[in-house]
């Protein structure tokens, strides 16, 4: 009986036809490309235009409207934001401070909190709901509602520290509590989104090691620094990557509950309030332009190294 052999699997051009032009064979293998070339368009334009705008103010005198006539002046305003240790320097500081000190804090509440809730219990749901909620409201609510709370005359911050024994505190009012309570708003309510990123992680991990190891006599501490914070650790980068970007970026919670310049005393200003009093409370777009570029800069490094972190940790 003659061998019967199965049929060879054309290759993805055969079916084009041999007369169809060149150009068309081009498109078709290129099909995947040609489809979301106008979406990556449209996205590179959003992007491209204001970054190339901005980055042509920050070189001219640009001052008193975006119309008025203005100055090439090269890197000049470069020089003088760079020497400026009134304002920006300061600013960065606290940029670094604010986003160092709340990603710390959320990571490890976030991992805490995810680890309770990673296995099942009762009342599991409810639970998770009550967690979430800090995440429905808008962050200028939310700064508004803390900003009444510890408010430092009618608030019920000082209330409840009146109960303890505890005299009343300034919080948001005093020139260096602010900042610390401005972090722990941000804190209250980012929190949740590291739970959900790591709680995600957590449920995907197998169950094989962990079992392995309870075999071993691990205890809880260890199956968890030796076995779970390994696995994980890919999941975490990628939480530290979303969370402190958007940290570095926050504007919303620390206008609302300071206002124009960060306080009286810029308390807490940081690099997005210094841009946003300089376009909007000055009028300089020249330098409120080049900060922008210079912290657009920062963010790109600080994605380029934890970026770099995370391939480490996948290896």
């Amino acid at each position: 009986m003659p061998a019967v052999t199965a049929p060879s699997r054309a290759p993805r051009s055969a079916s084009v036809m041999p007369d169809t032009p060149g150009w068309a064979r081009w498109a078709n293998d290129h099909r995947k490309w040609l489809f979301a070339a106008p979406a990556m368009a449209f996205v590179a334009a959003l992007i491209i235009f204001p970054l190339a705008w901005t980055g042509y103010l920050s070189l001219t005198d640009s001052s008193g409207s975006v119309r008025a006539e203005s100055e090439f002046i090269g890197f000049q305003n470069y020089v003088d934001v760079l020497g400026d240790t009134d304002r920006f320097w300061p600013a960065v500081g606290r940029t670094a401070a604010f986003t160092g000190v709340a990603l710390f804090f959320e990571v490890v509440l976030g991992m805490a909190i995810a680890l309770l809730l990673w296995r099942p219990f009762r009342g599991e749901k409810w639970v998770r709901v009550a967690i979430l909620l800090p995440l429905v409201a808008t962050p200028v609510a939310v700064g508004m509602m803390w900003r009444l709370i510890f408010d430092p005359n009618i608030g019920m911050a000082n209330q409840v520290l009146g109960w303890l024994g505890i005299g009343p505190q300034p919080w948001l009012a005093g020139q260096h509590t602010a900042l610390p309570t401005t972090i722990f708003i941000d804190i209250w309510q980012w929190t949740p989104m590291v739970v959900l990123i790591l709680l995600a992680g957590l449920t995907s991990l197998s169950d094989e090691p962990q079992e392995a190891a309870m075999i071993d006599g691990a205890s809880a501490w260890q199956r968890f620094r030796h076995v779970t914070l390994p696995l994980l650790m890919p999941t975490v980068i990628v939480a530290i990557l979303l969370r402190g970007i958007d940290a570095l970026k926050t504007f919303d919670i620390l206008y609302a509950t300071k206002g124009r310049g960060g306080g009286s005393f810029n308390e807490v200003e940081t690099l997005n309030v210094y841009a946003y009093g300089l376009s909007f409370d000055y009028n300089e777009y020249g330098l409120s332009s080049t900060v922008l570029i210079l912290f657009f800069l920062i963010i790109i490094g600080s994605m380029w190294a934890l970026t770099s972190r995370r391939k480490g940790a996948d290896r």
